[in-house]
């Protein structure tokens, strides 16, 4: 049995009890990770059940999105990094369409801690956040647990 399966859901569908929780919005709604398609890309995304959405960064914007996976079962951990360097066992959250691999990395914003997309040739990870993508090239990435 694999280590992490993705679970297809929509925004009002809830989120199963085995998710992987992420963080906590700046309102208190708890984050969960996920990934959702876009523009020809699956791109690691932040699910909020609390407001019915996930949310997307891309091409320098917040992309809210109404159907959406989420990652479940799990052995993870986060683990510093920065620059886009993709550490062994790191968790492939979703591909450009042009096959780059992306990860699944979070950082501390404004007060919350917020899950993105770690895009390795950009160097950083790129938040969706108040309908804005903001990168940082450090943060934390995901990687299953030895």
């Amino acid at each position: 049995m694999a280590a992490y399966y993705w679970v297809d859901t929509v925004a009002r569908g809830g989120i199963p009890t085995t998710a992987l929780h992420g963080g906590v919005d700046i309102d208190g709604h708890q984050i969960y990770v996920g990934r959702a398609f876009h523009d020809g890309d699956w791109i690691p995304a932040k699910v909020i059940p609390g407001k019915y959405v996930a949310y997307v960064a891309y091409n320098g914007e917040e992309i809210a999105k109404d159907n959406f996976q989420v990652l479940c079962e799990q052995r993870f951990d986060w683990v510093p990094n920065s620059g886009g360097h993709i550490p062994p066992d790191a968790v492939e959250g979703g591909r450009t369409s042009d096959g780059e691999p992306l990860y699944i990395g979070r950082v501390e914003h404004e007060g919350s801690t917020t899950v993105g997309k770690v895009h390795p040739s950009h160097g950083v990870l790129y938040i969706p956040f108040d309908g804005k993508e903001v990168g940082y090239p450090n943060y934390e990435i995901l990687v299953l647990r030895a």
